[in-house]
């Protein structure tokens, strides 16, 4: 069978990771599988050999049929999950799409790309190294950085304090919309619907404009008798 292409949400396996940051791939995979099952049929497959649980995702807003998949490897050997899969599925890179944690992205923001760099993160580079090309897409999920440039080990191993964890949660529907528009209309929509989830930048203005605006509503400068 020809599939349209696969999503591969990286975490870690066990009851020890579960809903940690750093399993904020598999907790996409999750919502479209509980989505999928509302509104059109999931399939689940033996993925055993390729070392993930595995299921195949018929939605009516998806052209043709996509894998899902949760890597049963740890995070740093998750292209020993991706790699087998695409090949026997006669399937290029071009045609994965890894939905994972981004330290350097806002709690609950996303970002989505195509290709570049790891930025650390063991997943990414664990199926880079085995694909042999950094050449796939990538939806990331924003989870932050410690405060005060803390243990980033143990900020990504936690589960989201009372701040964060609404943001993730409602960050996942989100996700899903992005991964629909990237699914049904490519690269450049993803894109677009991922920006839509950046917080507005504050305008910072100089003290000295701040009290010429408060002092003179026009805008138009004043200048002084001499």
């Amino acid at each position: 069978m020809e599939y349209s292409g696969l999503l591969t949400g990286l975490g870690n396996p066990g009851p020890r990771y579960a809903q940690t940051r750093h399993n904020c791939g598999f907790a996409l995979v999750d919502a479209l599988l509980e989505h999928a099952s509302r509104h059109g049929r999931v399939d689940e497959m033996n993925g055993s050999k390729f070392n993930c649980e595995l299921w195949r995702v018929h939605l009516p807003v998806l052209p043709g049929v996509w894998l899902a998949a949760k890597p049963t490897t740890f995070m740093n050997l998750s292209g020993q999950c991706v790699q087998p899969l695409l090949a026997w599925h006669k399937m290029e890179a071009t045609r994965l799409l890894v939905a994972h944690d981004e330290l350097d992205i806002p709690p609950g923001e996303l970002r989505f790309k195509f290709g570049g760099g790891n930025a650390g993160h063991n997943g990414l580079k664990s199926i880079t190294q085995m694909l042999g090309s950094p050449d796939f897409y990538r939806l990331r999920i924003g989870i932050g950085r410690p405060p005060h440039r803390g243990d980033v080990t143990n900020w990504v191993l936690g589960r989201p304090d009372t701040e964060s964890a609404p943001l993730l949660d409602a960050a996942l529907p989100k996700a899903l919309e992005i991964f629909f528009a990237f699914a049904t209309r490519g690269q450049e929509a993803a894109i677009r619907a991922a920006r839509k989830t950046a917080a507005p930048k504050r305008q910072v203005k100089a003290e000295s404009s701040k009290k010429q605006e408060e002092s003179d509503p026009s805008g138009i400068q004043q200048t002084p008798n001499r």
